[in-house]
């Protein structure tokens, strides 16, 4: 026994809720766990789901394991610290998530009858709507978290807009939309326009850019960061290329430097089709 908690060989749930307790405790637990609140450690909810969605990515489930329990120890602090508040407990939190899930899944737990999974997702969201109270979609755009990534927020206001039928008939009017926002940008720059209204026309495109992948069922977080890691694998073989061949990148003459970043393109393109 280590105070309150006894030390074994496996270890369930219940010793996962029982250990935060006790780091919690005013008396015998940790100078760091016990002083924390829910604002204090908001971001490192943020990170450990973030850190456990790049395992995902990785096809890593040894570090899912590890990172899985990261965020777990988050959902226990913060039910601990309300706990103390004198409000819900994690026993709650388990009551409320099972009655959402029984409630939201009535073609399991009643007789309501399914055709496929999108017939599932639309009365999940009829649901939702309902239990929230949302009678517009405007109720319903303004329930989506402020605190989402801005692509991720961005598709979400616009499958509830499209919900409500306000949306575009065909992909090919949204692919249009986007040509007219990069128009209005590349107007903007000619003009010498302001800061404030090259950022508001390029948030245009971007928005613009999510509605195109969202007609295409293409998730736009995902790919945004999929771009980016090639841009990042495609820098490095430009920095060795670079390095090989005598060539200084803050000097380098910019045709040399497109040069390089085609040679790049092209040794990654090579191997990904080997």
């Amino acid at each position: 026994m280590t105070g309150d908690f006894e030390l074994k060989d496996k270890y369930n749930l219940s010793d996962a809720v029982d250990l935060v307790k006790l780091l919690r405790d005013p008396v015998k637990g940790c100078d760091w766990d016990k002083v924390q609140t829910h604002r204090s450690i908001r971001n490192n909810f943020i990170e450990e789901v973030y850190e456990a969605c790049d395992c995902i990515d990785r096809d890593d489930s040894e570090c899912l394991l590890e990172e899985l329990g990261d965020v777990l120890l988050q959902v226990l602090l913060h039910a601990e610290i309300e706990r103390q508040l004198g409000g819900f407990d994690i026993d709650e939190v388990s009551d409320y998530l099972i009655k959402k899930l029984i409630a939201r899944h009535p073609h399991i737990f009643s007789d309501d009858v399914v055709e496929n999974k999108e017939e599932v997702l639309v009365n999940w969201e009829k649901l939702k709507r309902r239990e929230k109270g949302q009678k517009s979609g405007t109720d319903s755009i303004m329930d989506v978290p402020k605190a989402y990534p801005a692509l991720i927020k961005s598709e979400k206001y616009q499958k509830r807009a499209a919900y409500v039928g306000f949306d575009y008939p065909g992909a090919e009017w949204a692919f249009s939309d986007l040509v007219s926002e990069v128009s209005e940008l590349e107007e903007r720059i000619e003009t010498g326009a302001e800061k404030d209204g090259l950022e508001e026309e390029i948030g245009d495109v971007i928005f613009s850019a999510v509605n195109v992948a969202r007609f295409y069922d293409i998730d736009a977080e995902h790919a945004a960061q999929k771009s980016a890691e090639r841009f990042a694998e495609r820098f490095r073989l430009v920095e060795k290329f670079a390095a090989e061949e005598g060539v200084e990148l803050k000097t380098g003459d910019i045709n040399r430097l497109n040069e390089l970043w085609s040679k790049a393109k092209n040794a990654l393109d090579c191997r990904n089709i080997k």
